[in-house]
């Protein structure tokens, strides 16, 4: 996995511009406030793994279940979802898009980039004094494990978006000369006073607002660069100040609640299993294992890829996470094997597409709870989607690598194959300890991770004698600094979830759909394209809460089996979540694979109508989501 310097990801936020000469005391505050910041998002990392770890062993092995194990994790969590958008803003790692940017000529180009950079700014000064207010009145609400005021935990978010402004003013001054970073502070300036100025005159206009500041807004800040967190959290706080009388401290709430649920700790605890198994020599012996069977095969690791994330999918509960585990043990060898940068994170974005609907989905299982079908049937019927889409995956790999020159490729011979399966049989093993540990009940989806962790340094020490002491702490911030990326995404796609709720929005599309004609083809085909817009900008879990209990009556009103329903919304939602340019998922499986935005773009296309072929399969023949239940 290429992890970009800090030369380089300063680089990356300034797009290319020209840098002035280093100004000595800016760059040594820039050190300074890297190393208040990378220290504790580094131990932030450890402690999480210990604690839930213990969690597992003094409830399973001991049988004495520390109550108080999860209440911290998850307080410990917004620290370190916080601290690591800090270090991925210094860094330069927040998912922006700048395909639109990059065409332009390098004065326009230099300007906008600095523009970006004052948008980021903008938000965060309007923000950190509401954050402040709502870290205050969480001093009302005690924790019921630890006895503790909720303000030690949401204090993170004041203290995180302070720390964000010192840094966006380093790199703004940074990237750009004083007289063009003042120039873009200006612009966003302007901009602020006159949507202020503008209030009496959008306020009557009601849902048009959501047009305004949902669909141009955001829109217009993510081809212009802005990073993709805080295009959405700009555009909610912008929708809510000026159009609403909503206290702008529900934004700070909300993205709270968004980066607080506990399932979401796999995300960063799967980051460092993958940075793991890379480093201890497993995804060597893996990919080298899989390479002898498969490596003769025209696109033989993309297959892999796809069978990969189908084995580990639903373990974590969280794509970001799963994408985690996988993209680290296989893109090494598929770059070596001449694969395109832009061709592996489509590719691993349609897988995590791909398998929304294996079981134990969280999703599936969010579904069951707000519409009360069956989850047991849900997780029977949604194996057979998940392999129809792998299929149609499989299909397009094969067309795209049909003419690969495989002539310098020599086939493994069966002693060669058996050797390399001995060696990676410990590696292997691996994603089946981790599914296992969950089925048996050992561990919940967050904690598996930790036993994957402590099985992986095991392993490492141990049997393959490969672990690199001094690589440990950078992957620890890098760790961080990854999650924290991820985290803030979907923190403000929440905060943009919750304004698009409260604007009666849901209620309006499900009573819309209620009246169209045409019966059950129509409603499927109208669902289909309803869910692939609402999973660009919600969380599949969010979108169900929303509008499950509204649609899930009308679709068996209509003659739609109820389970048939959930695996097209679902495998919909997660069509939308991995679709650029808004799919929040999409700008994961960059995050993850270190590759930018903008090289995916092209590739990502032919998979995206891949899975709608697959969709439209699902959608079409209801014995394929229902035939086994």
């Amino acid at each position: 996995m290429n992890i970009p310097s800090e030369t380089t990801a300063v680089a990356e936020l300034g797009a290319e511009t020209e840098r002035r000469a280093p100004i000595p005391w800016l760059e040594r505050l820039n050190d300074v406030v890297g190393r208040i910041v990378e220290l504790p998002a580094a131990i932030l990392v450890v402690v999480e793994v210990v604690v839930l770890l213990a969690g597992v062993i003094w409830r399973y092995a001991l049988h004495h279940p520390l109550i108080w194990s999860d209440e911290l994790a998850s307080i410990l969590f917004v620290w370190l979802a916080m601290l690591g958008s800090v270090v991925a803003l210094r860094r330069g790692e927040h998912m922006r898009m700048t395909a639109l940017v990059g065409m332009m000529r390098p004065r326009a180009r230099a300007l906008l980039d600095l523009v970006a950079i004052a948008a980021t700014l903008t938000f965060l000064v309007l923000i950190v004094g509401p954050a402040f207010v709502f870290a205050q009145e969480e001093s009302w609400v005690i924790t019921p494990a630890l006895g503790i005021v909720n303000t030690w935990r949401a204090a993170a978010l004041p203290v995180g978006f302070a720390l964000m402004i010192v840094v966006g003013f380093i790199q703004l001054f940074r990237v750009g000369t004083t007289r063009d970073a003042l120039l873009a502070l200006g612009i966003m300036a302007a901009l602020v006073v006159v949507f202020a100025l503008l209030s009496p005159v959008l306020m009557p206009l009601e849902n048009v607002n959501l047009l305004i500041f949902f669909l141009f807004g955001v829109g217009a800040m993510v081809l212009l660069g802005v990073p993709i967190a805080f295009s959405f959290a700009l555009a909610t706080f912008a929708y809510l100040a000026v159009t609403t009388h909503t206290p702008t401290l529900v934004v700070a709430g909300r993205m709270d609640e968004g980066m607080s649920h506990l399932i979401l700790l796999a995300v960063p605890l799967f980051v460092l299993l993958g940075l793991l198994i890379e480093m201890t020599g497993m995804a060597r012996a893996m990919v080298g294992f899989l390479a002898s069977l498969l490596g003769h095969v025209r696109g033989g690791l993309s297959y892999v890829l796809i069978g990969a994330m189908y084995l580990v999918s639903g373990i974590s509960g969280s794509k970001a996470a799963d994408m985690a585990a996988v993209a680290p043990a296989l893109f090494p060898e598929m770059r070596k094997r001449g694969a395109k940068p832009g061709d592996l994170v489509a590719l691993l974005a349609a897988t995590g597409a791909q398998t929304e609907t294996i079981p134990p989905s969280l999703v599936l299982i969010t579904i069951g709870s707000v519409t009360g079908v069956s989850i047991a049937a849900l997780f029977t019927g949604g194996l057979l989607p998940a392999v129809v889409l792998g299929l149609t995956l499989a299909a397009l790999v094969w067309w795209r690598y049909r003419h690969e020159d495989l002539s310098g490729v020599r086939r493994a011979s069966g002693r060669e194959i058996a050797r390399a399966f001995l060696i990676a049989v410990p590696a292997l093993a691996l994603p089946f300890i981790i599914r296992a540990a969950v089925i048996e009940g050992i561990a919940t989806a967050t904690e598996v991770s930790t036993i994957g962790i402590a099985y992986t340094v095991v392993a490492g020490l141990l049997i393959y004698r490969q672990f690199d002491w001094k690589r440990v702490y950078p992957m620890l911030v890098d760790t961080a600094a990854l999650s924290g990326s991820i985290l803030l995404i979907i923190g403000a796609a929440t905060g943009m979830a919750w304004a698009l709720t409260q604007s009666g929005f849901s209620q309006d599309l499900a009573n819309a759909m209620k009246a169209m004609p045409g019966g059950v083809p129509v409603f499927l085909a109208v669902s289909i394209i309803a869910f692939i817009v609402l999973g660009s900008v919600l969380e599949g879990i969010p979108a169900i809460v929303l509008f499950g209990p509204l649609l899930f009556p009308i679709a068996k009103a209509v003659g739609v089996h109820e389970v048939h329903y959930a695996m097209v919304v679902c495998l919909a939602m997660g069509l939308g979540l991995f679709a650029p340019p808004f799919g929040v998922g999409y700008y994961a499986a960059c995050a993850i694979s270190r590759i930018h935005p903008d090289e995916g773009m092209r590739p990502i296309v032919g998979y995206m109508i891949a899975l709608l072929v697959g969709l439209i399969i699902v959608a079409a023949f209801p014995w394929i989501s229902i035939g086994f239940l």
